[in-house]
């Protein structure tokens, strides 16, 4: 699995339902976690890394060093499903996305994910799977990381 984490200020996910129904889901202080899944990733891969987004610590102490995770200052997660983190663009322009999971799977490891912080007592608010959503994200700091549960190739070839 792959995660892109930014620490942020506040943050917030709108989507369309199918019955044209408008939905916002939106946090405070926090997390934005955009999560993809890939073939092979399981249940463990997915709690694995929901493991050490809630233990990073990436937020300042009292002295600016970075020493508390999301837990240590009760912030907030907003999950956004993102198979596009499985982008290929190694040859031509138009980047192939056949390493990403497929949707079941994506979607069950996504809502894995999203449950264990939930476990893990942290308000967490989600998208919605293979809707087309808008993403509002106030960076904080700003504090980018991105997080892999296997290797990944982001190298670009001539």
């Amino acid at each position: 699995m792959r995660a892109v984490v930014q620490r942020v200020t506040e943050a917030a996910v709108g989507w369309r339902e199918p019955d044209g129904r408008q939905c916002q889901e939106r946090i405070g202080a926090g997390l934005a976690v955009l999560v993809g899944a890939g073939p092979q990733d399981r249940d463990e891969d997915a709690d694995r890394l929901a493991d050490k987004v809630v233990a990073l610590r990436i937020f300042a102490d009292a002295d600016g060093r970075f020493n508390r995770s999301l837990e240590d200052v009760e912030g907030e997660a907003l999950v956004v499903s993102q198979f596009t983190l499985y982008a290929d663009a190694t040859r031509g322009r138009r980047p192939s996305f056949i390493g990403a999971a497929a949707p079941e799977q994506a979607d069950h490891l996504v809502d894995r994910f999203a449950g264990r912080l939930r476990e893990r007592g942290l308000r967490t608010r989600t998208g919605s799977f293979g809707a087309h959503m808008t993403v509002t994200i106030v960076n904080d700091g700003p504090v980018t990381m991105a997080l892999s549960t296997e290797p990944w190739e982001t190298r670009i070839r001539a």
